[in-house]
This record gives structure tokens, sequence and C-alpha cells, in this order.
């Protein structure tokens, strides 16, 4: 386990004998079919990343096909070696934006929740993006669902909203919430 994952694990009072490490994945290879499970679990326990259930372990096996590039840095948490989260981070290529990242699809296992996974993999993305000379990070969420606690409580701010934004499986179009926090 590196350093700094153990220190979050003790941080956050996670017992060592369930460890969580992060890790960020350079390729996705031997890993995919964890991470297209992962996918698939996520959706149908109803998290709005984009996807409606029911997700197909094709569909979700292409999708993972096409997260790695230069400007994404992908993390994802195991306990017992087991992925139990992930999240990306997304590096912003454009001229006006060198200063900022944006945090994309935090997934934690439904059988892991409340463990931590979540604020240890947006701790990680947001070391590397000060590593990355990033000073703001911005993301988005459906309105009322529990990230949005996690997102204030690690001091990310509420910037607006839009209403009508995603569609849930039942067809019901739901607000998103945006957040920003400045990295100082």
């Amino acid at each position: 386990m590196n350093k700094e994952a153990r220190i979050l694990c003790e941080f956050e009072g996670i017992a060592l004998d369930n460890q969580i490490i992060v890790e960020q994945l350079e390729s996705i290879g031997e890993r995919l079919a964890e991470l297209a499970e992962l996918l698939m679990l996520v959706v149908e326990d109803g998290a709005s990343i984009g996807f409606l259930p029911p997700l197909k372990y094709p569909d979700a096996a292409e999708y993972w096909g096409t997260v790695l590039s230069p400007n994404v840095v992908l993390f994802a948490a195991t306990i017992n070696k087991k992925i139990v989260g992930s999240v990306q981070l997304h590096l912003s290529s454009k001229q006006n934006g060198a200063h900022r990242a944006e945090i994309a699809k935090l997934m934690a296992h439904p059988h892991y929740r409340r463990r931590g996974i979540g604020r240890t993999l947006m701790s990680m993305a947001e070391e590397r993006a000060k590593q990355e000379g990033r000073s703001l990070l911005v993301l988005d969420t459906r309105e009322g669902d529990p990230s949005n606690r996690l997102y204030a409580s690690i001091g990310f701010i509420e910037a607006g909203r839009i209403p009508n934004y995603a569609r849930s499986a039942n067809g019901e179009l739901h607000a998103t919430i945006f957040y920003y926090k400045e990295l100082l």
C-alpha cells in the first residue's frame, strides 16, 4: 500500500485489514471485467452517471475501453484486491482552461458504501489535480443524490442547477447541480 493511501485509510478510521487502496490505472486491460461489473452495479442501483439500467456487459465494457486518454486520470479503489470504486479526473486541455479539471463518474460499489471510498477517491483526485498545477475543480451531480452531501462536506461549493437535465430509468427528468472547489 502506498503511503498516501495508508494515511487516508487511517485518517478515515478504516480498519487496515479491509484497507482501501487507491491506485491510478494506466490501462484497463486485466481490470476490465471488474470495472464493467462496478459500472453495471452502480447504474442498477440508481446512480446518475450517464447510463440507464439495465446496463449490459458489452456496453459497460465498451465504455471502459474509451475512458483512458492523455487528459484523463483514472483512479480505482480496492478492498482485498477487489475494485470497489473509481473516479476520473479530466484535465482540461483548452488553452484558457489549463488551470482546471473536472471530476467525473465517482462510483462506489453498493455493498461497500459508507466506508470512506468516495471521500478517499476524491482526496486522491484532488491531490493529483494539485500536482498537475490545477487550481479549480468542477463537477456535476443529480439533485437529491447522496453525493451532494459528500461534495459539500469536502469543500465543494454549489454554483447552480439546471432543471430537467438528466432522464432517469422511469422517464422522469431531474435537475443537476454544478459544484466547484478552488484548490489553494
